[in-house]
């Protein structure tokens, strides 16, 4: 085991909150690798399975529990997706595309997000692996991995950004059911829309956004898109520019996350780590290095709350491997020796077969004064809320009280949570075997921090400020919820409420995935 566990020089604490033992869940499928978005594209799968492969080799997966994540079914993905797109997902093939170019535009699937075999198995894996970690952290577990999920981008009635399924936010609706409040971190290179434009009007979701903006995908993530209704100041963007440097990064996360924490006081978090914000990505532009990329993940961490971390962008897979590799060791409160072990993908990491890369001599075109003027604005939207909003928490059905019970006691088949409307195949550990477009017709609702004049409109603007999307929020806490009947006009709704079976022309039975090998 190439594991450094305490003591050493390069260990991580091991007193306070941060060097305390925790317990980590990870997920993973052998079959997420084989998924191929095409030839050139710049999303590869097969990232997950040379991150697995480190994960082995660094003996990392005997410090956690390893579960194979249970496929999310069709109601599972409708709580937030339409029932009709999610429906288009699971019956499109490469055959049949060319039978449904109306879908095909209406849906947004073609260059950036392309048909590809087993598509839906594809999206049902990496969703089933977000959720199922959020429900491990429902019910006892102080992190859950999985680095196939953070695809942030996906709409309720569309994909975007090589997302098809947000994965993101169904795990968030997950975590609601037993916390009055989640907060969502994304440190990916591109903003986090879907999630943000999902949670906007709702003040128990806060969203977090680090990313590069200015004639970049997906184009939104302005600052002073902070939120709507009650969900004003709950949305937090802050928009760097070429070049960032750890010490620039770290100069803006740590005073923001810090305050976040301090008044929002989450039950949970959700932290997406998209890799394409290190230096050198395919696609990126910033100049993070994997330790300071990790201290986000650190910090986050030395809260002791509840965390789930998720994967995202990254499309220099060999960086990306590293990354979430040494991410793992963090959430484990392993520090990891910077000599890579011999391993199936070895020869991806030459020439020097090193953990960690150098940053690269690139200009930080963020200047001293920008970083001050968007910390101190931050901050200041952060000091008008109210710390800890009084939300009520929704009674829960008697069933959800039962204690778990310990998983080494239980009966596979029985692990899954009867609060929970995914499937979990809790399993024995495995074996250790630039988007390019810009995005079209963005219409989200641009609230600015310096007029209150759009409050006086009330609930009205709800409908507005997201692409074909209602985001039901009103009632949170009370008595009252207000029930969407059908898929297609709820993005979230009350914890109770929030689960919509798709109708019943649209209920498919599960079909079989073709996996193509990159």
């Amino acid at each position: 085991m190439d594991v450094s566990a305490g003591g050493g020089s390069n260990s991580l604490p091991t007193s306070g909150a941060d060097g305390t033992k925790r317990r980590v869940c990870y997920f993973y499928d052998t079959e997420v690798g084989n998924y191929y978005y095409g030839q050139g594209h710049p999303m590869k799968p097969h990232r997950i399975r040379m991150t697995h492969a480190l994960l082995a080799h660094y003996g990392l997966l005997d410090q956690m529990q390893v579960f194979k994540p249970h496929p999310a079914r069709d109601r599972d993905l409708c709580r937030f997706h339409a029932d009709d797109y999610v429906a288009f997902l699971r019956s499109v093939t490469p055959e049949t595309q060319q039978e449904q170019i109306r879908a095909l535009k209406r849906f947004n699937v073609g260059e950036d997000c392309p048909v590809f075999d087993g598509l839906y198995s594809f999206c049902q894996t990496y969703a089933g692996g977000s959720v199922g970690g959020a429900v491990k952290l429902n019910h006892g577990h102080d992190i859950s991995i999985n680095w196939a999920g953070g695809l942030h981008h996906a709409k309720k009635c569309e994909a975007s950004g090589f997302c098809y399924v947000n994965d993101i936010v169904l795990a968030i609706l997950e975590l609601l059911k037993h916390h009055q409040r989640v907060l969502y971190v994304d440190i990916d290179i591109h903003h986090g829309d879907g999630v943000e434009e999902a949670f906007y009007t709702t003040d128990r979701v806060m969203t977090v956004s680090f990313h590069k903006f200015g004639d970049y995908f997906p184009g939104t993530g302005d600052i002073r898109d902070i939120g709507h209704s009650k969900g004003k100041y709950y949305s937090l963007n802050v928009p760097l520019d070429d070049g960032i440097d750890d010490e620039s990064y770290q100069s803006l996360f740590k005073p923001i996350m810090g305050k976040v924490m301090e008044i929002f006081r989450p039950g949970a978090v959700v932290l997406q780590c998209g890799a394409d914000s290190l230096s050198g990505d395919r696609l990126g532009c910033f100049n993070l290095s994997i330790r300071g990329h990790a201290e986000c993940v650190r910090f986050m961490r030395s809260f002791n709350v509840p965390l789930l971390l998720l994967g995202g962008g990254g499309y220099t897979i060999r960086n990306v491997a590293r990354c979430w590799c040494y991410e793992t060791g963090v959430a484990l409160g392993h520090e990891l020796t910077d000599k890579m072990p011999l391993n199936e993908y070895y020869e991806y990491f030459g020439p020097d077969y090193t953990l960690h890369v150098a940053p690269s001599n690139m200009e930080n075109k963020n200047t001293r004064q920008q970083l001050d003027d968007i910390r101190s604005r931050l901050l200041d939207n952060l000091s008008k809320l109210r710390h800890a909003p009084s939300v009520q928490f929704q009674e829960r059905p008697p069933e959800a009280d039962l204690p778990e019970q310990d998983e080494d006691q239980e009966d596979p088949d029985e692990r899954h949570h009867v609060d929970s409307d995914v499937e979990m195949d809790d399993v024995k550990p495995l074996d250790d075997s630039g988007r390019r477009s810009i995005i079209q017709n963005v219409r989200v609702k641009r609230e600015s921090a310096e007029t209150d004049a759009t409050d006086q409109d009330g609930n009205r603007a709800t409908a507005e400020h997201v692409k074909g999307t209602e985001t039901v929020v009103d009632g949170v806490g009370s008595s009252k919820q207000t029930v969407p009947t059908d898929a297609s006009s709820m993005a979230i709704a009350e914890p109770g409420a929030m689960k919509v079976e798709p109708d019943s022309a649209n209920k498919l039975q599960d079909q079989s995935s073709v996996h193509h090998k990159p």
